[in-house]
């Protein structure tokens, strides 16, 4: 037998990715202070507090906000590590979005409750979506994105990347995730690529940001990751090396249960450092009981 042969993945488990049960489960990030935040989110953007925890003996808190139970929608997962006030958020993590069927008015509402509004309501340059930017009490950016109805008020994770195709790439054969759109705009030095599993409008989506000429990024301290879920992190786990192997990235946590919880997980880093987590489908609904 040629030497390394034996490494060669089969074709099934390489397609693995595209047939197992996957959704965008939360994106997980650091606040500093919980209360402030869930206060904003809640008034401002019209999420519902859905779980809290504290952790003390290992000195931090969890609190759960989204627009739908978790069991079926995208949410975000605020950490607050006793005593840390503020966070570098670095020039690498975008924003998150946020769909309303009326961008104008959502601004109004937010402006009206002492939210900072950084780019006013109106038209993408070039196009016709009515879009506007606030940021958090934290200074984390969120996109409001007019749109009639979707299922998935919470849309987007915006993540800058220094070689488009291939972080298209990574998360088509890592995760298998569709790309939903990609575009390119030479008058303003940047392209997009959409990545999900289902289109757009639909669901939520990972946008990839490229600027022209700029390759690295920092990452900060404040974004940490996005789970998504799996119904075999061993084998979701075995496919995430071999592409590893092929584009880059790292292995932060070889799949298993965590310790205490029991929730089966396995993490890694993609080629530009953004951490993904996966966990099993199962035990997440376990773990939400």
């Amino acid at each position: 037998m040629a030497e390394g042969s034996a490494a060669v993945p089969s074709t099934e488990l390489l397609e693995w990715p595209k047939k197992d049960k996957r959704r965008f489960l939360h994106a997980v990030y650091r606040v500093g202070d919980l209360d402030r935040t869930i206060k904003f989110y809640t008034e401002c953007f019209g999420m519902k507090l859905l779980r809290k925890r504290d952790i003390p003996e290992e000195k931090y808190s969890n609190a759960f906000l989204g627009f739908g139970p978790e069991e079926s929608h995208f949410v975000v997962e605020l950490t607050y590590n006793y005593g840390v006030t503020s966070y570098d958020i670095g020039t690498g993590f975008g924003h998150f979005a946020i769909a309303t069927p009326d961008v104008y008015k959502m601004v109004e509402d937010i402006r009206a409750k002492g939210g900072n509004i950084t780019r006013e309501p109106g038209p993408v340059k070039g196009g016709s979506s009515v879009i506007a930017f606030v940021k958090d009490p934290d200074g984390y950016i969120f996109e409001l994105i007019q749109r009639a109805s979707t299922p998935e008020l919470l849309c987007q994770v915006m993540l800058r990347v220094g070689d488009l195709d291939r972080s298209v790439k990574f998360y088509e054969k890592a995760l298998g995730m569709k790309l939903v759109k990609k575009v390119d705009r030479p008058e303003y030095k940047y392209s997009i690529a959409m990545m999900g599993y289902a289109e757009e409008h639909e669901t939520t989506v990972l946008e990839l940001t490229y600027n022209y000429g700029v390759t690295e990024y920092t990452k900060g301290n404040a974004y940490a990751q996005v789970a998504i879920s799996t119904d075999d992190v061993y084998k979701s786990g075995e496919v995430v090396e071999h592409v590893i192997q092929e584009l880059g990235g790292k292995v932060t946590r070889k799949p298993g249960p965590i310790p205490g919880i029991n929730t089966k997980i396995t993490s890694f880093l993609d080629p530009d450092g953004w951490k993904t987590v996966l966990v099993d489908n199962e035990d997440f609904l376990k773990e939400l009981k």
